[in-house]
């Protein structure tokens, strides 16, 4: 508290807001089910609504072929990059809504076709592990189609491995093809420069 000059008397100053920390994400977004870049774009805006989140970069799409079971279309594949004030996993609950609202069932098999993936693979330079969530991604370091997109937007650092991106991307065995399409997902901020 403070004393005004003229009255002598005590000033109490409104509390200032706590400032919410912010954390850097890049989410893996993927899907080889019916209008692939539509459910995309989808999945994109929703993880722009999530409250304290917004989406500050989105990377190129990637045609990709699939990962185990082959015998399926080919993905789609981008990563995004979220500011959020969310908590790990808090923010995995919110992807897994966002995966059930656009169609994808709650159980699915492993390597089978999905609607929409989003998948967590790096939150700053945590690591992470419990009975349902892993940081960094298990698999981050074994997928061109992981490794390639995020290299669109960051060269970060894979904070248990202690090489970047590029180092990790050099050094992959994954031999997949990837193909860029012309195709892109808008960003609020795209949007709102048309």
């Amino acid at each position: 508290m403070t004393a005004s000059a003229i009255t002598q008397k005590p000033i109490t100053l409104p509390p200032v807001p706590e400032l919410m920390e912010r954390h850097k994400v890049f989410i893996g977004i993927g899907s080889n089910i019916g209008d692939r870049l539509t459910h995309l774009q989808e999945a994109v805006n929703r993880l722009d609504l999530l409250k304290d989140t917004s989406v500050s970069a989105v990377s190129a799409l990637y045609l990709t072929e699939p990962v185990g079971e082959t015998c399926q279309n080919r993905f789609y594949n981008g990563v995004v990059l979220l500011e959020t004030a969310l908590q790990p996993e808090e923010l995995r609950r919110q992807c897994k809504t966002i995966e059930q609202e656009l169609g994808r069932p709650e159980g699915y098999a492993r390597w089978s076709p999905r609607v929409i993936d989003l998948d967590i693979l790096l939150y700053d330079d945590l690591c992470l592990s419990t009975g349902t969530l892993s940081i960094p991604h298990k698999e981050v370091h074994r997928r061109k189609f992981v490794l390639i997109p995020l290299l669109d937007l960051a060269n970060p650092l894979h904070p248990a491995m202690k090489q970047t991106m590029l180092q990790l991307l050099e050094q992959c065995s994954d031999r997949s093809v990837l193909i860029r399409i012309k195709e892109t997902i808008r960003t609020k901020k795209r949007q709102a420069a048309r």
